[in-house]
């Protein structure tokens, strides 16, 4: 086991497959102590089972390190206080928080109804939310008690948040959400000695391997070397356990995209070009000004070579 994390103790959640269970692997590896959270619900968000936080659990015992399934659904506010609470009863306290739970439920605009809307947006937003709230207030109470512990934080954010995806207007309000609630986030938690980051994967996972096989995703990748898979899930592992150690403290309100080898810093909105009058401008006054003006500014991101559009 190497010391980069060691005693560390992690909550982890969506840990049970895919990005999460490669977090949990990792975090494991580096010697962290592991709280496997997982409701075991199908990629729409149906259904529950317990086995695949437990198998993430057995897995990690069988690596030679602690950890303890949680199955409590993480955008449950009572739920989210649990989870928190596992790890400060099981292992002493909590360090690092990285939320990773989602659902897919893709669907173009006018065809999308309100439950498909409100059970992304509860699970990955709201989701996000309630196990942070419950860490921070931990942070907050650690520290006034003169403990400040060197928390960390790391989100999940997405390029349908970032840059925008046909057909996941749910999705990708989300993930935007998240992307700026890790930024306010860090600058309100910096007083008990937290960062906040957040990433934004790109790989195979149980929520994504539809859309490759459907096309919807393009498949083609960064190469890599010989035998490198470029979309496996554990690329990204090594990015979120960096963020989650005591030797990222210099690095928060980040968002940053893993993809293969390659890794990302996000920079987020920023003021371009603009016009300026010392008076109230008219609606017909701005009819001749505009055009020109977004023709100078720069384009949205085209995501179109790399992603294609999703289907009704």
């Amino acid at each position: 086991m190497s010391e980069l994390c060691k005693d560390r103790v992690v909550v982890i959640t969506g840990a049970g497959r895919g990005l999460g269970r490669e977090y949990a692997l990792e975090f494991a590896r580096q010697g962290a102590k592991v709280v496997v959270n997982d409701l075991g619900a199908q990629p729409d968000g149906s259904g529950s089972a317990s086995g695949p936080a437990h198998e993430v659990v057995a897995e990690i015992q069988a690596l030679g390190g602690q950890a303890v399934a949680n199955t409590d659904d993480v955008s449950d506010f009572e739920g989210a206080r649990r989870l928190v609470q596992t790890a400060i009863d099981r292992f002493g306290g909590l360090d690092v928080l990285v939320n990773n739970a989602g659902i897919l439920r893709d669907r173009t605009l006018v065809n999308m109804d309100i439950d498909e809307w409100d059970a992304v947006i509860r699970v990955h937003l709201r989701g996000t939310f309630c196990p942070l709230r419950h860490a921070a207030a931990y942070w907050r109470d650690e520290a006034k008690a003169g403990r400040m512990r060197q928390a960390r934080v790391v989100n999940t954010s997405s390029s349908s948040g970032l840059y925008g995806i046909v057909g996941q207007t749910n999705y990708g309000a989300a993930k935007a959400g998240i992307a700026n609630l890790s930024i306010v986030a860090a600058r309100e938690l910096e007083r008990y000695g937290a960062t906040v980051n957040a990433v934004y994967p790109t790989a195979m996972s149980r929520l994504t391997e539809s859309l490759f096989k459907s096309g919807q995703l393009n498949p083609k990748a960064p190469a890599g070397a010989a035998g490198f898979d470029p979309l496996d899930a554990a690329n990204v592992a090594p990015l979120v356990v960096w963020l989650g150690s005591v030797h990222s403290g210099a690095v928060t309100g980040r968002v940053f995209g893993a993809k293969g080898g390659r890794i990302t810093v996000a920079e987020g909105w920023r003021a371009g070009p603009h016009v300026q009058k010392d008076s109230r401008w008219t609606a017909a006054e701005l009819g001749a000004v505009l055009p020109e003006l977004v023709a100078r500014a720069a384009p949205n991101a085209d995501l179109s070579g790399q992603l294609n559009p999703a289907t009704a």
